[in-house]
């Protein structure tokens, strides 16, 4: 009878730990959902940055680490044996580190969200927006390495063994480090690279950069490597400290606006004067010159040729880029239209013996008729 007893007693033990633990998620959900329902209802009427940004990326983690901490303080209500609450609670404290884990890592996107608000950096001048949306982007990269670092060792540190393991440890940090270091090396060296690219600066988010004869846009930046966006949509890939120990250009350092240049090559009977007429129209009727510079020189006066140069302005590269191929087309569509016996010839002059000879083959020619 006894025995019995002592079942029903342990059966409804285990169907109330049971109820009190789902009631517990339950009510986390129910929790979350309201809190998340009044910060859309906010976002219907105000629809702040921040607010959006919040129930965008922590809505997946906090679903989880709501109902967890609920499910933490009702743990010591649940009538299950001491062993079992133990296990529970270490199950619940390792989730929970998890999730808040999560929480944070989340939370390092919301910042980014409101600094790529605050500051545009699609805009056509976002010089000052790519330098700092540079280095959040980086400081990001590094808080997530280090929260990660953080919850995995207090996960591994809420176990005794570990621990007393971790203490032994510590007594050879010093060869484990000057180990560690001495095989990763080169990884260390990006790394700290990185730190130095992130705020010294060579380098940007978007920089228009010309790199092992390679014209491109840095797209990404990350601890150890730099991707860069080739014109043709290939991807070059760098290490970090390529941009610390060799040269490269960088065609937007201090500002987006360049200069573009284009070469002509005309005889020496072209009209100088006609040339700047029709260059100065050209530049007058397009949109992609910014008005800042036009200039037409002749650079260089070889045996055959002038080396006419145009320079021209624009705001950016790839307008300049433009820019350039529409003057060296119309401008030579306009040479050809209107003086084409002044385009690169070659000359020759025969005298004595070779002209009486030429005229000898050509009146043989004529005969032959």
């Amino acid at each position: 009878m006894d025995n019995i007893i002592d079942y029903i007693s342990r059966f409804n033990d285990f169907f109330i730990g049971i109820a009190i633990f789902i009631a517990a998620i339950l009510l986390g959900i129910l929790v979350k959902f309201l809190v998340f329902k009044l910060l859309d209802f906010y976002n219907r009427h105000t629809d702040p940055q921040l607010i959006r940004s919040l129930t965008r990326h922590l809505n997946g983690p906090l679903s989880l680490f709501i109902p967890l901490l609920f499910v933490s303080m009702a743990l010591p209500a649940i009538p299950f044996s001491t062993g079992t609450i133990f296990f529970l609670r270490r199950v619940a404290e390792i989730l929970n580190i998890a999730t808040f884990a999560w929480v944070l890592v989340q939370l390092t996107n919301v910042v980014l969200d409101i600094v790529k608000d605050k500051f545009q950096v699609e805009k056509p001048d976002n010089y000052k927006e790519r330098k700092l949306y540079t280095q959040v982007q980086f400081i990001k990269k590094l808080a997530v390495i280090l929260i990660v670092f953080v919850a995995i060792s207090l996960i591994l540190f809420s176990f005794e063994s570990v621990r007393t393991l971790g203490t032994g440890l510590l007594t050879s940090a010093g060869v484990a480090g000057i180990v560690v270091g001495l095989a990763a090396q080169r990884s260390i060296a990006n790394l700290l690279a990185g730190l130095q690219v992130a705020f010294t600066q060579p380098i940007r988010l978007d920089d228009v950069l010309v790199v092992e004869g390679e014209w491109g846009r840095v797209e990404e930046i990350t601890l150890t490597y730099v991707v860069l966006k080739i014109w043709d949509s290939r991807r070059l890939v760098l290490p970090l400290n390529y941009f610390i120990e060799k040269p490269f250009q960088n065609w937007t350092r201090t500002g987006s606006d360049l200069l573009g240049t284009v070469f002509l090559y005309t005889d020496y009977s072209i009209p100088l004067d006609a040339l700047r007429k029709e260059f100065d129209r050209i530049l007058a009727e397009t949109d992609l010159w910014d008005k800042r510079v036009s200039v037409l020189q002749v650079t260089e006066a070889k045996e055959r040729t002038l080396e006419l140069r145009l320079l021209v302005s624009a705001n950016n590269s790839s307008i300049a880029f433009d820019l350039r191929c529409l003057v060296r087309e119309k401008m030579i569509k306009f040479i050809q239209q209107n003086y084409p016996e002044s385009l690169p010839r070659t000359r020759a002059e025969f005298t004595g013996d070779a002209v009486k000879q030429l005229a000898k083959i050509s009146t043989q020619n004529s005969n032959g008729k």
